[in-house]
């Protein structure tokens, strides 16, 4: 438990992306680096963007594996050489072992880092982050092979982190692929958008969804609909619902939004303590996810788009009351906006995780009042 609390690059609970053996559903962009691999044009930076949870990690481990298990392509036979297929090595394979032991010498992870002072994960890769990549080059560079960076995720990075990297891209150390997980490119830098190549992944299909969550471990059963609803395709926030009983949250929040705009007052302490408590930062997440979630989806329903699926008990008859028509869906989605980025604030400044629920509850119940 105390590597998942420090690796902010995997979901609790779930395989870490290293040590899941099959990418589903994302077959267009691993063909489109085999491509490259096969026809011996690797770029040496890659951008693997797309939604959270659909396998960007897993695909850039899937791609270090094979790039530190396979021999270059020969350049002078490149008419009878077998062309590859497959990303796939076998977990027999010296590479993959050590890989998943953590102690392979030419692959670096970079991630958001512990703050030596306070002991807490940071909130961003710092550029002491990137800068330690110049001694794994220099100690990787004697044996001669190839070496592979995978950055988790690159829009994580400060201003000065992103300028390191980019000095990076711009002269790229001999046979090395940097491989750059990103969620949303528009956070990036364009000149580092503009050195990389694009592989992007899309979200999954209810068919795909089950299988993912099978390889994890996690049998949805009943769930599998409420669960695919509200990942939107993204088996990283079906597995995240599932693990940490997300859907009964969620159940709860819809609950506690029907009593509004008269707010029960002890389900909101309730909700407050549950979240709020110590230890429960991944509930809190968790919660806050699941209030913009639920904003969308009643926006929508004002809009005229309501919800095909109910994911909760309740569902379509609160929505339907409490925003029945384009304005009030223009107020919920302006209190969307307006409410959770006073709680990102508050949790940046360390404000009483409880106390920013019920504030957040209560500007709900403000707006489901009547006007």
């Amino acid at each position: 438990m105390a590597e998942e609390a420090s690796d902010p690059t995997r979901v609790p609970g779930a395989p870490h992306p290293r040590e899941t053996a099959e990418l589903v559903g994302q077959d267009a962009p691993q063909a489109a680096f085999l491509d490259a691999f096969n026809a011996g044009r690797l770029h040496h930076a890659w951008l693997i963007t797309g939604p959270r949870g659909v396998g960007k990690a897993t695909l850039a481990w899937r791609i270090a594996r094979f790039l530190l298990a396979t021999p270059d392509p020969d350049p002078d036979d490149m008419f009878s050489a077998p062309i590859l297929t497959s990303l796939a090595v076998s977990p027999e394979h010296p590479v993959a072992r050590r890989i998943e032991a953590g102690s392979e010498p030419g692959l670096k992870s970079v991630h958001r880092s512990e703050n030596e002072k306070t002991k807490r994960l940071r909130d961003q890769i710092v550029v002491d982050d990137i800068r330690a990549l110049a001694s794994f080059f220099q100690l990787s560079a004697a044996d001669g092979g190839r070496r592979v960076v995978i950055i988790d995720a690159s829009d994580d990075m400060n201003v000065n982190a992103a300028n390191a990297l980019l000095k990076m891209l711009e002269e790229p150390p001999a046979r090395t692929t940097l491989l750059l997980i990103c969620h949303q490119p528009s956070r990036l830098l364009p000149t580092i958008r503009s050195r990389c190549r694009t592989l992007r992944l899309g979200p999954l299909d209810g068919d795909q969804m089950a299988q993912a969550m099978a390889q994890a471990g996690v049998d949805p059963g009943a769930d599998g609909a409420a669960l695919a609803e509200l990942s939107a395709g993204s088996v990283g926030e079906a597995l995240r619902l599932a693990l940490l009983d997300g859907l009964k949250l969620y159940a709860d929040l819809i609950n506690l939004m029907n009593t509004m705009p008269n707010l029960d007052r002890a389900r909101a302490l309730a909700l407050a303590d549950t979240a709020g408590a110590r230890g429960s930062e991944a509930k809190l997440d968790l919660l806050y996810t699941l209030i913009d979630i639920a904003l969308s989806r009643l926006a929508r329903t004002g809009a005229g788009h309501a919800p095909l699926t109910q994911a909760a008990p309740k569902e379509a008859e609160t929505f339907a009351r409490l925003c029945a028509h384009p304005a009030q869906a223009r107020a919920w989605a302006d209190t969307a906006q307006t409410a959770l980025a006073r709680a990102r604030h508050g949790r940046a400044v360390n404000l009483d995780p409880g106390a920013l629920v019920l504030d957040t509850l209560f500007k709900l119940s403000n707006t489901a009042a009547p006007r």
